[in-house]
């Protein structure tokens, strides 16, 4: 049974994307300022059309809509939408592309939707291609930038490597359970001993495969350069999107048709997290750049969800969603004050934003507030993100590994700190009024009120998640 009417959003918004592409050849010059606001009016078409989808299973049983996969979509909708307003002011300085620009976000965001319901191996993958390879050519929109070139040249070599390896990976587990179907894999015996070695391996290929699309340590070494000279809007749809995406398949596989061998790949995953969390922390305490800075930190992010998921258990994927939910508005509001920065001053250096405060007050309270929350400083939702995580870890009996994350978050005070020590404390010459465009404006406002509203009013966003956490362990 086909079943059309799951995918109808993903449907919508391919054409939107598509429709964005004609206008755009027909339009010129000043006549393109409105495409970011038009594909921005797409995907809001599509988050309806999201609330309101069926549930069940289609395609034969490829894809499945559910509240997990519901929630997920969106999260991208509104990371995507974030970028958007993130990219109108940056479009008109720097972008000579706006049609192709907007364009590949939305087919990226199709890709996501896709990948976040996939119930087969081959779909998953083909998915997470499709919402991967339009970032690729995203993240050298800047021709004439040699860093941009650089970065969409680095995406691409290690981000295919990557898909290689995962790939592999996918094959093994197909060839020990004889099917592609998750749900089917569940049924196989896959702690057989004859299975041992070849599961083993499949798993940490697997890992490594992901490990690559989250940019988690040690599989972290495209992530600065990429970061730093794609564009900032790019980089923050990067930072949020990509890595929810990566999850969300992590997820689909590693707790439904591999949980059942949790003991064979629970030793890797700790590694992993204890060294995204080790290396991404203490490698941004060196950076002068703000992007690479967040980059790091975006590493260090990862091996925090990394922990909770380590546990595998229901409220590892609750804890993950809340998180993910309040990085969103954290990590693209942070972007959109360092994008706004970088319009009127072209710097990314951290040195630059002294005296933000007298320049631009509430950006730089603004900033604070994102600041706070990577951190995770109440009263922001970033502290009911973490407090869910380490939450889910402490009922897996992961004590150990709690406390190195408590640990990492005190280190990542130093870096994030630093940056409104110099906004508040620090003084220089010209402290000229710095101005952000209505689109950056109203994107960093809604990011700081939700940022605050998430933790204040933590039932809805909990109650969200619990539905989500079903798909997985109805008892929850």
């Amino acid at each position: 049974m086909i079943n059309l009417s799951l995918i109808i959003p993903q449907l919508f918004l391919f054409g939107w994307a598509v429709l964005i592409l004609i206008i755009d050849f027909f339009k010129k010059g000043e006549s393109r300022k409105g495409l970011g606001y038009f594909a921005l009016l797409g995907l809001a078409i599509t988050a309806v059309l999201v609330v309101t989808a069926g549930y069940g299973d289609g395609f034969f049983g490829t894809y499945v809509s559910d509240d997990y996969g519901k929630l997920f979509n969106v999260i991208f909708i509104l990371s995507a939408m974030l970028t958007i307003l993130a990219s109108v002011d940056f479009a008109e300085i720097r972008l000579k592309h706006k049609g192709e620009y907007y364009g590949l976000l939305l087919f990226a965001v199709v890709g996501m939707m896709f990948l976040s319901g996939a119930n087969e191996l081959v779909t998953l993958y083909v998915s997470l291609e499709l919402a991967t390879i339009p970032l690729y050519v995203m993240a050298a929109l800047l021709k004439k930038d040699l860093k941009s070139t650089e970065a969409g040249l680095k995406y691409v070599i290690i981000g295919g490597a990557s898909s290689a390896i995962l790939l592999f990976g996918i094959s093994l587990l197909y060839g020990l359970s004889g099917t592609t179907f998750l749900a089917d894999i569940q049924s196989w015996n896959l702690v057989a001993v004859n299975l041992k070695l070849g599961l083993g391996l499949g798993i940490v290929l697997l890992v490594a495969g992901f490990g690559f699309k989250l940019a988690a340590a040690p599989f972290h070494m495209w992530a600065p350069d990429v970061y730093e000279g794609a564009p900032t809007p790019v980089t923050a749809f990067l930072s949020v999107a990509s890595k929810a995406a990566g999850l969300v398949a992590f997820v689909r596989i590693f707790f439904s048709p591999l949980l059942i061998v949790r003991t064979d790949w629970l030793l890797i995953l700790e590694i992993v997290a204890v060294l995204a969390m080790v290396i991404g922390n203490f490698v941004a305490l060196l950076q002068s750049n703000i992007k690479r800075m967040l980059a790091y930190s975006s590493i260090a992010q990862v091996g925090y969800v990394l922990v909770a998921l380590c546990a595998g258990n229901g409220y590892s994927i609750i804890g993950m969603m809340i998180f993910l939910m309040a990085y969103v508005f954290a990590n693209i509001g942070a972007f959109m004050i360092a994008i706004g920065f970088s319009n009127m001053t072209g710097s990314d250096e951290i040195r630059d934003y002294a005296g933000m405060i007298r320049r631009n007050p509430l950006a730089s309270v603004m900033m604070t507030i994102f600041m706070l929350s990577l951190v995770g400083i109440p009263p922001t939702a970033g502290f009911l993100g973490k407090y869910w995580l380490f939450a889910a870890a402490i009922k897996g009996h992961l004590y150990w590994l709690v406390v190195v994350a408590v640990l990492m978050s005190v280190v990542s005070l130093f870096y994030y700190i630093n940056v409104v020590r110099i906004m508040i404390f620090h003084r220089r010459e010209n402290e000229s009024r710095i101005y952000y465009g209505p689109a950056l404006g109203i994107g960093v406002t809604i990011s700081g009120i939700m940022v605050i509203l998430i933790c204040v009013l933590p039932a809805a966003f909990y109650e969200w998640a619990s539905r989500a956490v079903k798909a997985f362990f109805p008892e929850l």
